[in-house]
């Protein structure tokens, strides 16, 4: 089987549950979608970030694994944006996709362990996802954050030593904001 094509997203490299989200974009060119078919899915599981996040599992990029992600997709688009008390739709969606696996703590006889169970394989990505969101949620919710470009949907989880990040990518969206203003105070001088 041949390579998957290059990712082509403006924003990579996110943990796992924003880099799904981030699987739409919109650009010159208008509004993308990678996981619209299963040639998309597969440059996702190629992706670096999915790869290190899924254990270098062989995930198959089939319509069996689209489904699932696509629901864990519109599961965490409908949480991303809020805050405490979640609405109890958004939950429920989530909590669907959380159902499909479960870790389970045993003991070895090389000592404790966990195993990740699944309804199938083909739910190890979404699942995967949406107890990624979890960890975020519990580590620094404020911190989940929309690009603060109004014309842009993608979203970041801010790593920045003081929690001011409001750009998807300083290069793209940044620049862009810069430049408007540059232009707004040339014109007005």
């Amino acid at each position: 089987m041949p390579p998957a094509p290059a990712d082509p997203r403006p924003l990579t490299g996110e943990p796992l549950a924003i880099d799904l989200l981030n699987t739409r974009w919109i650009d010159t060119e208008g509004f993308h979608d990678l996981l619209e078919d299963v040639q998309g899915l597969a440059v996702w599981l190629d992706s670096p970030p999915v790869r290190q996040a899924l254990g270098g599992a062989g995930v198959r990029a089939d319509a069996a694994t689209l489904r699932p992600l696509l629901q864990t997709r519109a599961a965490l688009d409908a949480l991303v944006d809020q805050r405490p008390p979640y609405r109890a739709d958004a939950v429920a969606g989530l909590n669907s996709v959380l159902d499909h696996g479960r870790i389970r703590h045993r003991l070895t006889p090389e000592g404790p362990a966990t195993d990740v169970e699944l309804d199938a394989p083909s739910w190890q990505p979404a699942w995967a996802a949406a107890v990624d969101f979890l960890r975020l949620l519990a580590e620094r919710p404020e911190r989940i954050r929309p690009c603060a470009n109004p014309n842009c949907v993608l979203h970041f989880y801010d790593v920045s030593k003081n929690g001011n990040r409001r750009w998807c990518s300083m290069a793209g969206c940044g620049n862009r904001a810069k430049a408007s203003r540059h232009y707004a105070r040339r014109s007005q001088g």
